[in-house]
């Protein structure tokens, strides 16, 4: 008792990143639509996952990954119908960092589509597990 008297702050940073932890670990579980790139990989491999990305041309233009679809999120309202030949298949969408992503899963979903999918992490993370880009123009 007399330790953690004297040493009260590392007992304290310990219980903050204890909760800190416990917390990542229950928003984790919560949300079943986000997939690493590792995960979206196989998606894409046993399933035919079709592939997304939201994000305007410039961004689109400097490396996407390879055969995804481009709609970007200002046009994605009214160009989601193009999507409604592909509501059988999981849909994968990405963006850079995986936050602008969810309200075009929001808006697929409202119109019937139930296999979504949100790259965890964006392209950001698809690059930094390796994952291959492809840098021209579809």
């Amino acid at each position: 008792m007399e330790f953690l008297q004297q040493n009260w702050y590392w007992a304290a940073l310990a219980a903050a990143s204890g909760a800190w932890l416990l917390f990542d670990l229950v928003r984790a579980q919560g949300d079943k639509t986000l997939v690493s790139p590792v995960e979206a990989t196989l998606l894409i491999n046993r399933e035919d996952a079709t592939v997304i990305d939201i994000r305007d041309q410039a961004e689109y233009a400097s490396g996407h990954i390879p055969n995804a679809r481009h709609i970007p999120v200002s046009e994605f309202e009214r160009r989601k119908s193009e999507l409604d030949k592909l509501k059988a298949r999981p849909l994968i969408v990405c963006c850079t960092t995986g936050a602008r992503s969810g309200p075009a899963i929001a808006a697929l979903r409202k119109a019937g589509f139930e296999k979504l999918f949100n790259l965890r992490g964006g392209l950001q993370e698809w690059e930094k597990a390796g994952q291959p880009i492809s840098r021209k123009r579809k």
